[in-house]
C-alpha cells in the first residue's frame, strides 16, 4: 500500500483548518462535510467507502463502505484529485473547537486507532476501518462503543480532538486512566481497557460516569480536554426546556438568579 505523499499546512488556534498542498494527480480523501475550500484544477469525486478497494467491484466497494457504517459514518467520502499542470491546495475545517493533529503513519507501524468521529481527511491510499474491541466489558462501557476507527496505510491522515490536545508517551508498563470520551486515539501498541471507577459515592454522586479507560503502554496516546459529547451535553442541559424555562447558573433563585448571573436577555 503507498499512500500519496501530499504537503500540508495547518492555520487558525482554537478553530484550525488544514491547508493541503497537492502535487498533478495527487489526492486527499475526506470525510462527507469537512470540505472548506479549493483552488481551480481539482477535482471532487464522491466514492464508496476510502478509496482503498476500488479495483475490486462492486461488491468489494459495498463491502469496505459498508464497514465505515459499523462507526457511524456515511457511505461514502469525498475524494479531491489535482488534475492542473501544477500545485494545487484544498482545505479543510475542524467540525467544532479544539485541534487538527497529523498522524503520520509510517510512525506508528502503518496504524493508528482513534475515536469514530476523529478522522478528518487523509493521503488517498490510507485505508479507513474498524477495530473490533475485543473485550465485552471493553465495548459495553467503553463509550465508543464495541469498535473504533483504524487508520492504516504508510501516508499522512488527520484527526481532530476538541479543545486543548495533550500527547503523551508511556513507557513498558506505564499505566494512564483517562476518562473514556477524552481519548482521541493510540498507537496500536497501547493497550486499552475499561475499570470500574468503584465505591458507591463515586459511582453516586461523582459525576464522572461508572468506568474510566485505562491505557498501557509503550505507544503514544492524544487526549482531548472537551469531547464533542461533553459540549453538547452542556449545551443542551443549559438550553430552554419544554414551557419555555431555562436551566442556568442562577436557575436555583428562578427569576431572581436570572437577574443576577450576567447572562440576561431583555
Amino acid at each position: 500500500m503507498t499512500a500519496h505523499e501530499i504537503d500540508y499546512q495547518i492555520f487558525g488556534e482554537e478553530m484550525q483548518y488544514v491547508e493541503i498542498e497537492l502535487d498533478p494527480q495527487e489526492a486527499v480523501v475526506a470525510e462527507a462535510g469537512s470540505f472548506m475550500m479549493m483552488d481551480s484544477g481539482i477535482q471532487m469525486q464522491t466514492i464508496f467507502g476510502d478509496g482503498t478497494n476500488q479495483d475490486s467491484g462492486f461488491m468489494g466497494k459495498l463491502f469496505s463502505a459498508g464497514k465505515r457504517l459499523l462507526t457511524g459514518e456515511s457511505l461514502f467520502m469525498t475524494v479531491f484529485l489535482n488534475q492542473w499542470h501544477g500545485k494545487r491546495k484544498v482545505s479543510f475545517a475542524s467540525p467544532y473547537p479544539g485541534k487538527i493533529v497529523p498522524i503520520d503513519l509510517t510512525q506508528f507501524g502503518g496504524k493508528f486507532i482513534c475515536q469514530k468521529d476523529a478522522f478528518l481527511c487523509a493521503a488517498k491510499g490510507v485505508s479507513v476501518g474498524i477495530e473490533f474491541s475485543r473485550k465485552l466489558g471493553r465495548g459495553l462501557f467503553g463509550g465508543e462503543g464495541f469498535i473504533m476507527q483504524k487508520l492504516e496505510g504508510d501516508g499522512l491522515a488527520f484527526v481532530h480532538a476538541g479543545g486543548t490536545l495533550a500527547r503523551k508517551e508511556l513507557a513498558a508498563g506505564e499505566v494512564l486512566k483517562v476518562d473514556t470520551g477524552c481519548i482521541v486515539g493510540f498507537s496500536p501498541s497501547v493497550h486499552y481497557d475499561i475499570e470500574f471507577i468503584g465505591g458507591i459515592k463515586n459511582t453516586l454522586f461523582g459525576g464522572e460516569g461508572l468506568f474510566y479507560a485505562t491505557l498501557q503502554g509503550p505507544g503514544v496516546v492524544y487526549i482531548q480536554s472537551l469531547p464533542f459529547s461533553r459540549l453538547a451535553g452542556r449545551i443542551y442541559a443549559a438550553a430552554p426546556q419544554g414551557g419555555g424555562q431555562q436551566r442556568g447558573e442562577g436557575s436555583i433563585l428562578g427569576g431572581l438568579g436570572n437577574l443576577l448571573d450576567g447572562d440576561n436577555s431583555f
